[in-house]
């Protein structure tokens, strides 16, 4: 499993709820299920990842997140998670402020668009960086959203929403001193719980 879903599953409550948001292939969801007995449900609209999922015994809907979670009541889930999927969302804002309607609390993952690799390549290349992290061209690319951690927080403080814990990774999800240093520059991927 890869290891920011470590982080993650240490962060899920055991017998808890959890809908996860763009669930991939339900590796998450699966092993949240056998090592932490939670109840959960994977949005996903790859048919390859469904089809990964209903082979994982995962409870997986057809969904695409962009069209919004109207159908999904207020408060009926525990933890709603959603990793590396915030900055390829058309509207980043109104889908944390959906998460946060249906969940007591959000997990939240995403890169740092403000990593000082991101930053060299681009003032001193004049072009947007393409790396092992970040493998995609300017125009091939899922990403539409560029942001960093600051500007995350920035939107955490207009939109009233409490930022509970924050981990900040290479691009290996290692937590390392000098990146707690200088989390903005040094920081490859942010992982965030959130409430209300």
């Amino acid at each position: 499993m890869r290891s920011d879903l470590d982080i993650i599953k240490n962060w899920v409550k055991p017998g808890s709820r959890v809908l996860d948001l763009g669930c991939g292939d339900g590796e998450l969801l699966h092993c949240l299920t056998q090592e932490k007995k939670i109840r959960g449900y994977g949005l996903e609209i790859d048919h390859d990842n469904i089809t990964c999922c209903i082979a994982k015994g995962v409870n997986v809907i057809e969904k695409n997140i962009d069209d919004g979670l109207a159908s999904i009541k207020d408060n009926s889930f525990d933890t709603v998670i959603m990793t590396q999927a915030l900055q390829v969302m058309s509207r980043p804002e109104l889908i944390v402020d959906e998460m946060l309607r249906i969940g007591k609390e959000c997990i939240v993952t995403f890169p740092n668009f403000g990593h000082w690799r991101a930053r060299g390549y681009l003032a001193f290349r004049g072009k947007m960086p393409v790396s092992k992290f970040l493998p995609y061209t300017w125009y091939n690319t899922p990403n539409i959203h560029f942001c960093t951690f600051k500007d995350f927080e920035r939107l955490c403080v207009d939109r009233n929403i409490y930022i509970d814990e924050r981990t900040v990774v290479d691009n290996e999800h290692k937590d390392h001193w000098w990146i707690r240093l200088w989390p903005n520059m040094l920081g490859e991927i942010a992982i965030y719980r959130i409430t209300r």
